[in-house]
């Protein structure tokens, strides 16, 4: 399968996400902001960084760039689309997810390994992940804090479209929430950084299975 990464400027982990698809064994494919072709890629991730160097809001620039409305189109038609820290913050800009990314509770930036759990296994991302096994996954990040309103929480929560929940929360997420999934569930937003846990040289593979589970 072949695997498109974005990069914006400003992204700083477009080259882990390209190492984690290539180590899950598969094809990795830049693409970049202005482009206007996703090159029949399989799927896209949207890596962590600090695009357009969070100017007005953490990934609102990124959101209305020339690849994103790409990314809309490959989304609305049913592709998988993986948003990974500032991807998740661009997710949600770009209205593919519901909900917004604040800044973190503690007012820092949060640069740490955290405990996390599998909510939904049932999912284009984490069918190869163990459910309630926690899992540590790298954080790193200022503006972490999920929040959505009461009606948008009801739902995730009752349709099962909560993926991830922190163990002990970091940024004072609303639910504990670390990711969720659209409604058809082929978007994936989530604050965590599974590229950076995907070989034990780097302190841990839990990351690598929502890799493989992407492609299948």
């Amino acid at each position: 399968m072949r695997v498109g990464v974005a990069i914006f400027p400003g992204s700083n982990c477009d080259h882990d996400a390209m190492r984690a698809v290539a180590v899950a064994g598969h094809d990795p494919v830049p693409l970049w902001h202005k482009d206007a072709s996703l090159q029949g890629v399989d799927a896209v991730i949207l890596p962590g960084g600090f695009s357009y160097g969070d100017y007005l809001r953490c990934g609102a620039l990124s959101a209305r760039s020339t690849l994103m409305a790409e990314v809309r189109r490959f989304a609305q038609a049913g592709g998988p689309v993986m948003g990974i820290c500032n991807g998740f913050q661009i997710l949600c800009e770009a209205h593919l997810l519901p909900g917004v990314l604040m800044r973190n509770r503690s007012l820092r930036f949060q640069c740490e390994r955290v405990a996390l759990v599998v909510e939904n296994a049932n999912t284009r991302f984490t069918a190869k992940l163990p459910r309630h096994r926690p899992l540590e996954l790298p954080i790193a990040h200022a503006d972490g804090n999920y929040f959505c309103g009461p009606d948008d929480l009801a739902r995730l929560e009752g349709e099962g479209q909560v993926v991830l929940r922190y163990l002990r929360n970091p940024n004072g997420s609303v639910g504990d929430i670390a990711g969720i999934v659209n409604d058809h569930g082929n978007v994936l937003g989530l604050m965590p950084h599974p590229e950076r846990a995907c070989e034990a040289v780097l302190g841990g593979t839990d990351g690598l299975g929502f890799f493989q589970s992407l492609l299948g």
